[in-house]
């Protein structure tokens, strides 16, 4: 499929998905987060893609924010609706994805961009990288799970100053909070994820998918996530993927997992 505002490459199971706009810094319009959408959701139902990686086209941003021009004259119901309508076609669906996700953030990943990586499974930064919320200087909230993730991540009190004060923080301080897991230099930043995305690969697509379910059910409210740990952990003893993992320990060789 051809797509306007986004790049999707692919080889060896890992997939790259590449928001392309850098005239404006890969800041997230409408479109673009459409386009998105329709890219995982392919990725998601291609079982050859084991692995999903997203960043930014350049080395100035992985996305600096949204595009403020197309909502700037919105009345509250349109507001409201922007937000709901972007959580639920994009960062919630990044977030409950099977397939796991890793953020490479190579730039500025300000406001909609930070909020994209932090409902990505992990982030990776480049050593330029610098992210914030900056939504309370323009008058508005973060809304597209910026006030929920970000305290989820690096704790209430940290996020209430980045929020409030609406200041960036570097790669460095963003690996000191947790935010992000590793910090590389810019050239190394992708061929670092993929060498994540491979050593994930070893594993059990079935199982991962599950996990991802499992952690995520702790932050939703209403959710009892040891209840969904056990379910998804004995689903497992159904699968292909686990007959395979069982038995190749037992005959002491690799397991080749079918992703059943």
């Amino acid at each position: 499929m051809n797509y306007e505002n986004i790049l999707v490459a692919d080889q060896n199971g890992i997939a790259t998905v590449t928001i392309n706009r850098p005239d404006k810094l890969n800041a997230l319009n409408k479109n673009t987060i459409s386009e998105l959408h329709e890219a995982f959701k392919t990725l998601q139902h291609n079982p050859e893609i084991r692995v999903i990686v997203v960043t930014g086209s350049g080395e100035k941003a992985f996305v600096a924010g949204a595009d403020i021009s197309e909502f700037a004259n919105f009345s509250i119901e349109e507001g409201a609706q922007l937000a709901a309508q972007g959580q639920e076609s994009l960062f919630d669906y990044v977030e409950n994805l099977k397939t796991p996700v890793i953020a490479a953030v190579n730039g500025f990943a300000l406001g909609g961009g930070l909020e994209l990586a932090m409902a990505c499974h992990f982030r990776v930064a480049s050593e330029n990288a610098k992210m914030g919320l900056p939504e309370t200087s323009l008058g508005v909230i973060p809304g597209y799970g910026g006030t929920q993730r970000l305290p989820q991540l690096i704790g209430k009190g940290r996020a209430m100053e980045m929020i409030m004060t609406a200041g960036m923080i570097n790669a460095e301080q963003a690996l000191q909070f947790s935010l992000v897991n590793y910090v590389v230099p810019q050239p190394e930043l992708l061929s670092f994820c993929y060498g994540i995305a491979e050593k994930i690969m070893k594993n059990s697509p079935i199982a991962i998918g599950k996990a991802i379910k499992a952690v995520n059910a702790n932050f939703k409210e209403g959710e009892d996530g040891f209840k969904t740990e056990i379910k998804a952990f004995g689903y497992c003893f159904g699968t292909e993927d686990f007959k395979e993992g069982t038995t190749a320990f037992l005959e002491k060789r690799k397991p080749v997992f079918p992703g059943k």
